[in-house]
């Protein structure tokens, strides 16, 4: 330190800051002054000019002043500082992510006030209020239903990650509307006594009949086969045949009704948002949608009847 000392307008000019800011530090014990003129005017020595730097500093990062007074002071080391900033930064960047997700969400979906409310909770609930919310829709789908669902229920519960990506957040806040609906709810629960109605009385897992469907019309897809070709009636035939011994039923008309109606139950979108949502929310990669399958083999099924 060489000894030269500055008046407050000097500081100033050497460090950028208004005359106001330096006395407001000053007055606050963060940056006292040396000494005092012979006029009474405070005075600095060259030691404020690398105080009132670090203090800008730390002020653009967000610190407030009682942190910098004990930074200043050597009460606190700004190793502690900054880390605990740094973790109070993430949290703000978290809110201001949810906010701009909501914010999104609304001018993308034109959102009534009501509905902006709604988004808003449903993104700011803590993971334990997102369990209760998620662990709600699971027990009205599958509660009380046969044991070997909860592999099922484990597939869709969604784990929405402690830094979620902007669009997780997004899935996550539809997702949640979604699962607090109690017609969803009881949609899929229906979807859940379906499945279990069409299990033969056996104790070897088998696919579900979607997977059936799927399994068998894709590739016919793939290939460009129409509906009500010959070759749709062989690939119907294999179908059912495979659903009756699923079921335990005979193959006949209304077994095809009953695979007919458990389709159209399995192509309502609602089902396919949700999936769809939840591998965004979840991290997973895209899920195949078996809509285009099901709609083609329940037209082959209409044209294939007599």
């Amino acid at each position: 330190m060489d000894g030269t000392l500055y008046s407050i307008g000097e500081l100033a000019r050497r460090t950028g800051l208004t005359v106001k800011a330096i006395r407001f530090y000053s007055d606050r014990g963060i940056v006292p002054p040396t000494g005092r003129s012979p006029a009474g005017y405070r005075l600095y020595d060259t030691g404020a000019v690398a105080r009132l730097d670090l203090v800008r500093t730390l002020r653009d990062l967000g610190v407030g002043l009682p942190a910098i007074r004990k930074v200043v002071n050597e009460e606190l080391s700004l190793t502690q500082v900054a880390a605990a900033h740094a973790e109070a930064l993430a949290v703000q960047i978290r809110v201001l992510r949810l906010r701009r997700a909501v914010a999104t969400a609304v001018a993308r979906r034109g959102s009534t006030t009501k509905e902006m409310d709604l988004m808003h909770r449903l993104a700011r609930l803590s993971e334990d209020e997102r369990r209760r919310l998620i662990d709600g829709f699971l027990d009205t789908a599958f509660g009380g239903l046969d044991a070997d669902l909860a592999g099922i229920r484990r597939t869709m519960t969604p784990e929405l990650p402690d830094d979620p990506a902007d669009e997780q957040i997004d899935a996550w806040i539809e997702l949640a509307e979604l699962a607090a609906d109690p017609e969803f709810g009881a949609f899929m629960r229906r979807v859940a006594e379906q499945h279990l109605a069409d299990r033969a009385p056996r104790s070897v897992p088998r696919p579900h009949a979607v997977a059936i469907v799927r399994d068998q019309v894709t590739p016919a897809l793939a290939a460009g086969v129409g509906s009500a070709s010959p070759r749709a009636g062989t690939i119907v035939a294999a179908v059912t045949a495979r659903y009756a011994d699923l079921c335990g039923r005979p193959d006949d008309a209304a077994l095809r009704r009953r695979l007919l109606t458990l389709l159209e139950t399995a192509r309502d979108p609602r089902r396919q948002t949700y999936v769809r949502l939840l591998a965004v929310v979840n991290g997973w990669p895209p899920p195949d949608d078996p809509t285009p399958a099901l709609a083609w083999f329940a037209d082959a099924v209409r044209a294939h009847a007599s």
